[in-house]
């Protein structure tokens, strides 16, 4: 009998991506997604599009994740072997617009889907996509280089990027990045109490071309939108420089199956495209220039983000130890390459 997938946040980059990956494999998929993106972000975020996809492939919820007894009435009817959870609030600027409700879907409901399977199917894997803003600022306060057009860090111990001993705590975080930290933790408790397989993906910069790139969450994606469309961007502090690494949501997949695979309790992983994949606003701008000859329209706004990382680029030896059939595919030029070719294809049909 083919295996059955549950998977919140169905529509966005890393869920749709997800869904099709489960698909090529001949799993069955259930799939949970009721577009906040759209909400959140206006027409940048919208994931509807996706909808008809997931009703046709897999059998498809269009359920909010903090409505309790509908998730536990989805979790009585099926059968799961893995439970994927990517549906969030993903914008450190809207969560301090929406304080409660930002809580209310990354933290309890987080607690209301562990719940349902521990009643339900406590043996499976529960992946979960936590975030690096676990972190808050503490990366900030490491030393530095400056180069003509990124940071990078200036201490031996992060020289392959920053590992999950770094402290999460005594640090401004942003009000995302608390919700998530409640999140997170309570993933790895049921881990390590209730004795399930769960485990915290620490993403660094997730994206591809499923990405719904908007001003407040998915920096890579929402700058090569600008630029192809032409679309006015603001840089916001550090002049530019401020570095983060990046991970296809297809590299992504693999990680999380690997996982699934072979599951750990109460594991955390930090994942993200690594020192390698790591790339800076300006390089972006002048990679876009020399290689598409796209130049960006952007204007500078001297504040930074609250909370939002100077340099960040993730430390992967331990997920490389525990799974050392996981490579990473897909460059961080092959993914921007890819992003261009699909929106200006986009544009092509929209015209």
């Amino acid at each position: 009998m083919s295996k059955i997938a549950c998977i919140t946040g169905a529509a966005g980059g890393v869920g749709f991506t997800m869904v099709k990956f489960l698909l090529e494999r001949g799993w069955n998929v259930v799939s949970i997604d009721n577009n906040f993106r759209g909400m959140f972000f206006g027409d940048d975020g919208d994931v509807s599009s996706k909808f008809d996809f997931l009703k046709e492939f897999t059998l498809f919820y269009e359920v909010d994740i903090r409505n309790e007894d509908k998730i536990y009435e989805i979790f009585e009817t099926h059968d799961f072997n893995a439970i994927f959870h990517f549906a969030a609030q993903p914008s450190h600027d809207w969560a301090a617009k929406n304080p409660i409700l930002d809580f209310d879907i990354n933290a309890r409901a987080t607690l209301i889907l562990l719940e349902s399977v521990l009643k339900c199917c406590p043996e499976v894997p529960f992946i979960y996509t936590s975030t690096n803003k676990v972190y808050g600022d503490t990366p900030n306060k490491l030393p530095l280089k400056e180069f003509s057009m990124r940071y990078e860090f200036d201490d031996e111990h992060f020289i392959n990027g920053i590992t999950e001993s770094m402290s999460i705590d005594k640090s401004l975080h942003s009000i995302f990045g608390a919700s998530k930290v409640a999140g997170d933790m309570l993933v790895q408790e049921y881990g390590k109490y209730f004795g399930m397989n769960t485990v915290c993906f620490r993403g660094g910069c997730l994206t591809g071309v499923a990405h719904a790139g908007a001003e407040l969450h998915g920096a890579l994606n929402y700058l090569v939108k600008c630029a192809t469309t032409n679309k006015p961007y603001t840089i916001f502090g550090y002049r530019g420089k401020q570095v983060r690494d990046q991970l296809d949501f297809s590299d992504l997949c693999s990680a999380f199956y690997e996982f699934y695979l072979n599951p750990r309790k109460g594991e955390v992983y930090n994942i993200g495209g690594g020192h390698e994949n790591s790339i800076s606003i300006l390089e972006t701008i002048e990679y876009l220039d020399k290689k598409h000859n796209i130049k960006l329209n952007y204007s500078y706004d001297e504040r930074p983000r609250k909370g939002d990382h100077i340099c960040y680029y993730s430390c992967l030896n331990k997920f490389k130890m525990h799974y050392p059939n996981w490579v990473i595919k897909k460059s961080t030029h092959q993914i921007i390459d890819e992003t261009v070719a699909s929106i200006l294809e986009k544009n092509e049909q929209n015209t």
